[in-house]
């Protein structure tokens, strides 16, 4: 049954103070179907990051790839359009990875995150998810996660 979500709503203004503003996103394959633990899409989504770093100075830290949702953070330019961005991995990770029938929910969630603390607190959140969902016993074990770039005052 594919229910008719609405897309959550974007953050129409960026704070002054945060002309790199770090977010912290989750996007979900439609209707939660649990398919993304798949080495092909891991790949597919450190390929797109890696690239987006080096070629549009966009840094994505701490991720985890969940059976139907990816939790990440990013840093992105606020003239950049993280909406854009987020469809263009989407995209990605779609045309690169081995799978007939990869279909995301409509939108994401973004927050944006003002101070370490906070970084600090949902870095551990996204390391811990494999471990609250009963994957494995130790973040470490699942391979589907990693830091692709370190944001100043975080520790892994």
């Amino acid at each position: 049954m594919d229910r008719k979500l609405k897309v959550p709503p974007r953050l129409t203004t960026i704070f002054d103070p945060y002309e790199y503003p770090i977010f912290f996103i989750t996007f979900c394959t439609r209707n939660r179907e649990k398919i993304l633990t798949d080495e092909s899409i891991h790949q597919a989504f450190r390929r797109f990051t890696q690239k987006a770093q080096e070629n549009h100075d966009v840094l994505v830290g701490r991720y985890v790839i969940m059976p139907e949702h990816i939790h990440f953070f990013v840093k992105i330019d606020r003239s950049k359009s993280l909406g854009k961005w987020i469809g263009s991995l989407k995209r990605y990770i779609g045309a690169n990875c081995t799978l007939n029938s990869l279909a995301w929910q409509p939108g994401f969630f973004d927050h944006m995150l003002r101070d370490n603390e906070n970084l600090m607190q949902k870095g551990e959140y996204v390391r811990q998810n494999p471990v609250r969902a009963g994957l494995v016993k130790d973040w470490q074990e699942w391979p589907y996660q990693g830091l692709i770039y370190a944001f100043d005052g975080y520790r892994d």
